[in-house]
């Protein structure tokens, strides 16, 4: 443990990432911090006609409307109804070489912090019951596996959806 300890305070800034840690499912998942907008309550949201459940609806994030995805689809978990600790977590992806405001469902929002790019280890060839291409990396911390997703792979994978719901609000 004092190792550890050791070689985390000696890491660069380049060998560490800060991220945004959130559940769904009762799984933690990550996202880099810099990817991030701004976290927000539940908000009213309008169903997109013709686009699947990935991204079938749409927000209004600050005067745009923006699409609302729902990771939980893309890795074929159920989706659940929202309670008391449900947040949209806005980020800022490129979609088709422009960068695109996207709202991702979550359970709940944890913690900013810092993962070492070291630690993390890219997703077991087998056993795993999500497609390894949805998944940039899996770092343990304090005992459980934090997942890093791959946005570009699902959002690229989910693309028809995505931009169904960005054409209608384009």
């Amino acid at each position: 443990m004092i190792e550890q300890v050791q070689a985390t305070s000696k890491a660069s800034p380049a060998d560490e990432m800060e991220v945004l840690t959130f559940n769904l499912n009762d799984e933690t998942f990550a996202l880099e911090a810099i990817r991030v907008q701004e976290i927000l309550d539940v908000l009213p949201e309008t169903r997109v006609p013709g686009a699947d459940r990935f991204a079938g609806s749409v927000i209004n994030f600050r005067g745009r409307v923006i699409p609302l995805a729902d990771l939980r689809l893309a890795f074929g978990m159920d989706a659940v109804t929202t309670t008391i600790d449900s947040r949209i977590v806005v980020i800022e992806l490129e979609i088709r070489g422009e960068p695109t405001l996207i709202g991702l469902r979550t359970d709940k929002v944890n913690e900013v912090t810092t993962l070492s790019k070291a630690n993390g280890e890219p997703p077991p060839s087998v056993g795993m019951r999500w497609r390894p291409d949805f998944i940039e990396g899996l770092f343990k911390r304090e005992g459980e596996f934090i997942i890093l997703p791959n946005l570009t792979a699902i959002f690229n994978q989910n693309d028809a959806s995505t931009a169904a719901a960005s054409r209608i609000i384009n």
